[in-house]
Formats: C-alpha cells, sequence, structure tokens
C-alpha cells in the first residue's frame, strides 16, 4: 500500500494528512498559518506537520512516497512557485525547492488548492468513478476545478477554474476581482447573506429578524433557508433569486464543458436536496443539450474539509 501526505494551505489554518492510495486519511492535524509570516516560516510549519501526520499515523517516513501541496493564488507547476497568493502576501515565492530543502528526498508535488480539492473529491468523494466533472465550491467567494478526460484543466497560467469570475450580469455588482457582474457577486455565500440583508431591510416583518435576534450582522448563509422551513415568504423570495444566480452559472458551465457531473460543495451546499431540487428544474429547462438522453448530474461534495488534504496527496504524478 502506498502512502502520501496532503498538505492544504490556508490563509488560517495549515492542514495535513497521511492518506493512502484509495483516499482514506489515516491521520490529520493542523497548525495555525499566522497572518504576515514569511514563506519560509509557513513551509517550517507545513515540513514539521507532514513529518507529525506520519508518525501518528504510524508510517515511516521512509514509506512516504510524496508530499502534495494545495496552495491558494497562482502556483505555476513548471517552476514550483507561487506567483501570487494575496491572502498570504506571497509574490513569486519559490514553495516547491523551500520544502524540498526540508524534506530532503521527498517528492513534492503542488497545485492550487482549489484543484487540489476538486481533485479530492474527483478520485475520492462524489466524482469517483467519472471521467469530466466539474467542482463548484459557493463559500465565501465563488472557486473550483475542471477536471475534463481524467485530467486537471489548468490553462497555460495554471490559472483555469476561477468559476467565480466569468460575467453573469454585464456592468453588475462591482467584484473584488476588478470587473463587474462576477459569478461571484451573486452566487457566492457572501452574496447571499448580502441578498438576504438588503431584502429584511425592505420588509420589517419577516421572519428572518427573529432567526437572527433582531441583528442585522447575525445573518449567515443559512439563515435564509431557516427562514423558508418557516415559511417566511421573503425568505422564499430571496432563495429563488439567489437560486436563479447559480443557476445560470451552472447552466453555462455546462453548455461549455458538458460534464459528467457538477459537485457542488461550500457553506452553502449544507442545504443538500432544498439547493439542488430546483438547479435541476433550471438545468432541465435551459441546458442546451436539454433534450439528449444522457445528462449532466448535480451532487452534493462528500469529502467536506478533507478534500484539500486528500487531492494535494493524490495529485497526479
Amino acid at each position: 500500500m502506498g502512502y502520501y501526505i496532503g498538505i492544504d494551505l490556508g490563509g488560517t489554518n495549515i492542514a495535513g494528512g497521511l492518506v493512502t492510495e484509495d483516499g482514506t486519511i489515516l491521520a490529520k492535524g493542523s497548525v495555525p498559518t499566522g497572518r504576515g509570516r514569511s514563506a519560509a516560516e509557513i513551509v517550517d510549519d507545513m515540513a514539521a506537520l507532514a513529518k507529525r501526520v506520519a508518525e501518528d499515523g504510524k508510517v515511516g517516513w521512509e514509506e512516504v512516497a510524496s508530499v502534495g501541496l494545495g496552495v491558494p493564488g497562482t502556483a505555476n507547476k513548471e517552476t514550483g512557485v507561487v506567483e501570487f497568493a494575496n491572502n498570504l502576501g506571497f509574490f513569486d515565492e519559490p514553495i516547491v525547492k523551500l520544502l524540498e530543502e526540508r524534506l530532503p528526498g521527498k517528492r513534492i508535488l503542488f497545485d492550487n488548492d482549489a484543484n487540489a480539492a476538486a481533485w479530492g473529491e474527483y478520485v475520492a468523494g462524489s466524482g469517483k468513478g467519472t471521467e469530466s466533472m466539474i467542482a463548484v465550491t459557493l463559500g465565501t467567494g465563488v472557486g473550483g476545478g475542471i477536471i475534463l478526460n481524467g485530467t486537471l484543466y489548468e490553462g497555460i497560467n495554471y490559472a483555469a477554474g476561477e468559476l467565480g469570475h466569468f460575467v453573469i450580469a454585464l456592468d453588475g455588482k462591482a467584484c473584488n476581482c476588478g470587473r463587474r457582474g462576477c459569478y461571484e457577486a451573486y452566487a457566492s455565500a457572501t452574496a447571499l447573506i448580502e441578498q438576504t440583508k438588503e431584502a429584511m431591510e425592505k420588509n420589517p416583518f419577516s421572519a428572518l429578524w427573529e432567526i437572527v435576534g433582531g441583528d442585522l450582522e447575525r445573518t449567515e448563509g443559512k439563515t435564509v433557508f431557516d427562514g423558508i422551513r418557516l415559511g417566511d415568504e421573503t425568505a422564499k423570495q430571496v432563495f429563488d433569486r439567489y437560486i436563479r444566480y447559480v443557476g445560470v452559472g451552472l447552466v453555462d458551465l455546462i453548455n461549455v464543458f458538458q460534464p459528467e457531473l457538477i459537485c457542488i460543495g461550500g457553506g452553502i451546499s449544507k442545504a443538500g436536496e432544498m439547493l439542488l431540487a430546483p438547479l435541476r428544474r433550471m438545468i432541465e429547462e435551459e441546458s442546451y443539450t436539454r433534450t439528449a438522453k444522457r445528462q449532466t448530474k448535480l451532487a452534493i461534495a462528500s469529502l467536506d474539509n478533507d478534500a484539500g488534504i486528500i487531492g494535494a496527496a493524490l495529485l497526479p504524478r
């Protein structure tokens, strides 16, 4: 049996795990990333974490075949450099070289963190057994990864899969990428929270106010779903509009890529079938291939926070 280590570098925590070739995590752990620290300091912690999870999993270091990294930002796989990661303050950091120096003799693989998480779902989660899959993460932003014919599609700059940044509303809401009308500005959890707040301010008698205890700033992504369960009309209106935004993007992705599966993750995905059912109806009505016998399936991501660890550990070699 092969053993691999996956490291998922996040803005808040560095998570790591010892993973078998079938995607089983034998041991895992995490340490704080620490904002403002240098790349060298962060890599010190990644190396220490890698050795610790191997030890916790009772596997000798010599039995570990490779260490894979999922890193935020633009990961140039040819050079091993993180060219830009805004939430870590990284500019042209030679992450692979730094880790190789701390783990001599060990093969180091790396990719963008969203790609790694998508690959994890593909090899060991909801996408297992498919040839083509797109992972869409509805979180603080909208991210994801594209797998076509069993291969991660990464583009000429290793930056493909920025699914939050195609435009669904010309001259629409401002996005933090500098454009207007991006999918992320309408379909992320952050966008849903803003849409919910706007509706609450216009409807002071909505049950949503009771859910948040009268404090608008306590509004969360799940607030609107809680409101629907109470039969609140304002919540239903917000949800219906949000589903339209999410669905428009999914139909676009299906029309362009025709994947076997779209796997939806992120905090919003916890709504499960309440989210999937109306999205399926929209896809059935609007996708270009709606009359075809084979249709793209929708599923909820199954690996949760472990997807990044598993995907990084099992990155294509």
